[in-house]
């Protein structure tokens, strides 16, 4: 989260200068760090960060990644976090980062510097309509004319971000604001802004049909989204869970929301979740869903999804609600507030013929993967052998890709916040910078960037920023010298007409992390997987492990587009006999 509010001295005075007026707001909000790159539209402010100690400014070598240090940041704290850049390409260069934060739903604030009020809409040198061009993709935004509303904006965007269903809020600073002068008083009372008041306690009358639907259900589950991990709602999770005795799946985001050890954990549901997941989904009579949005990539065919089942649905925010399945049961409040509710009400279950069942289906549909008695690396068990090794005390972010669905399949997540990944816009370079903001809001814990080879080298100046401020990020790069999804598509669906997708040419990462001061190691064969990793691990600083696997591997299962979630594929269709080696199945708990 952000720090600890703290109480700066002088909070009152006659005149203070815009620049001065944001640093003390910020100050106000126990801001910790802001990630951004300078200009001279902010050179007032910047001067604030040699001056002061309490916020630290993070100089990245991209804003596209200020934004999404912001979101490991606040992802990884449970806060807010905070960009800052400059006008024109500065604020441009931040909208896939806050696309990315809207879509999944983050809470962070985008400070973006402006020209003079005067000159807005004149075509200004390094002027853009940073406000226009992101209002479909922000909470709120917010264009400063008067200094009189420049500490009442800041302090409205992060009640905004924070409150509700979480989101990214700009605020646009033209240059004669941030110069100007202006009275400034302490914010005080509870913020109010009309028409904004988000429900958090769910109706009673809906809350009691939610408790009478899973007394009655003889095959229920429940499927959680990142809105659990938003509203803190693990425990509660758990809780009905085991009290009612319910199996449990996840989204991407949603995962560390029940621990993935738990004997009633599914793993991900979807286009490439767990076999297990999506045929025990497929069968249910209920189907309790918490904090999440049926996502297409979750249901598959939406007229085959979940068929048999009865549907509650709880949701902090009403126009999720019913937006891609009709619901039954609808609860608008906080995910925790409402499942404390419904577990007062809801009496211990025994399910004994449900879990049975869905033994069986973990049973005959287990996650597995191929091994080789050569050195070819799989990169499902250098994930595998990564989560033994790092265990608890990672926290893991990742790119988007190939790479990203074996994490989220293969590692063993255990609390929430712990995997951190881009879901509804699927930004490819998200995980590097990410896992930065990542490690500065949990310094206590390693923080470890699953990166495919095409993501990292859309981000690897990064490495820059890392060792500049001694942040020890960990790179875990499988490396297959290619775009692996696409990749993928065009092997099933295109007849392996591969167009575009190969990166043969690339960067040696061992020389690229020494050339940033950094250590670094590549190896392709199995027996140096875990040596590798303990070594990766244990290193100070930042470390590049370039690991060499297996080009042609495929994620499995995969429910082909616009198929159905049954019709998943559950292996390879080009192979009509396993190759020399064994199938490994992860344990179910």
């Amino acid at each position: 989260m952000t720090a600890k509010s703290s109480t700066p001295t002088n909070l009152k005075s006659k005149n203070l200068s815009g620049a001065e007026i944001i640093y003390r707001c910020l100050e106000l909000e126990g801001v910790e760090f802001i990630f951004g790159h300078p200009g001279a539209v902010l050179l007032t402010l910047l001067d604030l960060f040699l001056k002061r100690s309490k916020i630290k400014h993070v100089l990245t070598r991209h804003e596209q990644c200020a934004a999404h240090m912001a979101e490991g940041y606040a992802r990884a704290s449970g806060g807010v976090g905070v960009c800052l850049v400059t006008s024109g390409p500065g604020a441009t260069n931040l909208i896939t980062g806050i696309t990315d934060a809207y879509m999944d739903s983050i809470p962070i604030i985008c400070l973006t510097g402006q020209v003079s009020t005067s000159m807005v809409g004149n075509d200004a040198f390094q002027e853009a309509d940073i406000v226009g061009m992101t209002r479909t993709v922000t909470k709120h935004s917010y264009l400063i004319k008067n200094m009189a509303d420049l500490a009442p904006a800041i302090r409205e965007a992060f009640h905004i971000a924070r409150t509700g269903r979480p989101g990214p809020v700009l605020i646009d600073l033209p240059k004669d604001i941030i110069l100007g002068e202006a009275p400034f008083h302490l914010p005080e009372g509870e913020v109010k802004i009309r028409g904004y008041k988000p429900r958090t306690k769910g109706h009673p009358r809906q809350i009691k049909r939610v408790a009478e639907a899973i007394k009655e259900a003889k095959k229920p589950i429940l499927y959680v989204g990142g809105g659990v991990i938003h509203a803190d709602a693990g425990k509660e999770v758990e809780k009905l869970a085991e009290v009612a005795d319910i199996p449990v799946t996840w989204t991407l985001l949603g995962a560390g929301a029940f621990p993935s050890e738990n004997k009633l954990s599914l793993g991900m549901l979807g286009m490439h979740g767990t076999a297990y997941a999506n045929m025990a989904v497929d069968e249910c009579d209920l189907l309790i869903a918490v904090g999440a949005r049926f996502d297409d990539r979750v249901t598959g065919k939406v007229s085959e999804f979940a068929t048999n089942a009865k549907i509650i649905h709880i949701d902090i925010d009403p126009t999720a609600i019913g937006k891609n399945l009709p619901v039954e049961i609808p609860v608008v409040g906080d995910a925790k507030q409402v499942l404390r509710e419904v577990n007062k009400l809801v009496k211990r279950q025994k399910r004994t013929l449900w879990q049975k069942r869905v033994e069986r289906f973990k049973k005959d549909f287990p996650l597995t993967f191929e091994t080789t008695e050569g050195g070819l690396i799989k990169p499902q068990e250098a994930i595998v052998i990564l989560s033994e090794e790092a265990g608890a005390d990672a926290i893991y972010t990742t790119e988007v890709g190939q790479h990203q669905m074996w994490a989220a399949q293969f590692l063993q997540v255990s609390f929430p916040r712990q995997f951190i990944s881009s879901g509804g816009l699927g930004t490819m370079g998200f995980g590097f910078p990410a896992a930065i903001g990542a490690w500065l809001a949990r310094p206590d814990k390693i923080a470890i960037d699953i990166a495919g080879d095409g993501s990292f080298q859309m981000v690897l100046q990064e490495m820059a920023t890392a060792v500049q401020y001694g942040i020890p990020v960990k790179v875990f790069i499988l490396n297959n010298y290619g775009l692996g999804m696409v990749r993928q598509w065009q092997d099933l669906f295109m007849d392996r007409r591969f167009s575009e997708v190969g990166l043969e040419v690339g960067p040696d990462y061992v020389l690229l992390a020494a050339a940033y001061g950094a250590k670094g190691l590549h190896i392709e064969d199995r027996k140096d997987l875990r040596p590798a990793i303990q070594e990766m691990l244990t290193t100070p600083g930042p470390f590049i492990l370039d690991v060499k696997v297996d080009p042609d591997e495929l994620v499995f299962p995969m429910v082909p587009a616009g198929g159905a979630n049954r019709d998943m594929l559950l292996k390879d269709p080009r192979k009509k006999k396993p190759k020399k080696g064994r199938l490994r199945a992860l344990p179910d708990n």
